[in-house]
């Protein structure tokens, strides 16, 4: 649901006057992305789910409290555990789906950084999984956003971890037990611990990706992002192009893709997005950012400040960091 269509010139990216459309809106795969573009799209059918049970999470905070403050209450410690249980479950679907989510990009990024074709013409030749990929990080922006203002989500799972043990030393049959087992706490603990976990999902998946394929150059892919950073950018500073984006939600998700892309960039390239050499035009993007209604970017900005990995080495220009204070 993007708003009209979009498409975006983009002026020399890649230094050779490329004039290219990039349409977020009506890319349908060609048939050479048809396989990789099906095996994503199976995933991405269900962001949409994901998020809106993530939206209408409330925690059992009262429940948990209650139990708490009257321990020998049997009839509380039973409440909250009913309680907690389906939220533990939803939590589990969260965390399968961020590993789903690992694969989807795993076989994007392969399509997009294959030999020999540049940033720009994997992206004009492969439209479909282009926008498949901006797709995938608007919906992790939108998860860790959410995620970032539920409290309620650790503290759930962490009684549920402790009762669980205490279960556990009492032999008490923990109904649905099998749910969670240890090791997969473990990893969902970890996961739910990060600030922003599909996030880091996605920056040790590509990072991945970058060191098996041993025999591709990390630029294929760091290029693929800054180029797409680009696309962005241009799209979102040009009045004629964002003249046509029908309704905000086309700005917000080129706001969301571009972030997203530089976080990756960040975290991937060995000198991250705003070292001097960087392909992305970092203060551009900031600008761009800055000229939003405040509140509509807030998180994103906090997103640039808390979440990328170069932010604060000696060699990010002092306006940059001036720029995201």
């Amino acid at each position: 649901s993007m708003g009209n269509l979009i498409k975006v010139l983009t002026r020399d990216i890649d230094h050779n006057a490329s004039h290219f459309f990039l349409d977020f809106e009506n890319a349908q795969p060609t048939e050479a992305e048809r396989e990789i573009f099906n095996q994503v799209n199976v995933v991405l059918k269900d962001a949409e789910g994901i998020l809106n049970d993530l939206q209408s999470y409330r925690g059992a905070g009262h429940e948990i409290r209650e139990a708490i403050q009257h321990p020998n209450d049997e009839n509380l410690q039973e409440k909250a555990w009913s309680a907690v249980c389906p939220l533990v479950g939803k939590l589990k679907k969260f965390y399968e789906f961020s590993q789903r989510l690992e694969a989807a990009l795993h076989g994007l990024l392969g399509a997009l950084t294959s030999t020999p074709y540049s940033p720009t013409q994997h992206l004009e030749r492969e439209q479909a999984l282009a926008k498949q990929f901006a797709e995938i990080l608007h919906f992790t922006l939108r998860f860790d956003e959410l995620k970032m203002t539920n409290p309620a989500i650790q503290n759930d799972f962490s009684y549920y971890r402790r009762t669980l043990s205490r279960m556990r030393i009492n032999n008490v049959p923990a109904e649905g037990e099998n749910e969670v087992n240890n090791e997969l706490a473990n990893r969902m603990s970890l996961f739910y611990a990060e600030a922003t976990p599909m996030l880091k999902t996605l920056s040790d998946a590509t990072t991945k990706f970058v060191s098996d394929n041993k025999s591709l150059p990390i630029e294929n892919t760091t290029d693929c992002l800054s180029t797409m950073a680009s696309v962005c950018r241009v799209m979102l500073e040009t009045p004629e192009y964002r003249s046509r984006f029908a309704s905000e939600e086309t700005v917000s998700f080129c706001l969301r893709v571009m972030v997203g892309v530089i976080i990756l960039y960040d975290h991937v390239h060995p000198v991250g997005a705003f070292a001097k050499t960087s392909k992305i035009d970092m203060k551009g993007c900031i600008k761009v950012l800055k000229d939003q209604p405040p509140n509509s970017v807030e998180g994103l900005l906090n997103a640039l400040r808390y979440t990328t990995k170069h932010l604060n080495d000696e060699t990010t220009s002092k306006q940059i960091k001036t720029m995201l204070q």
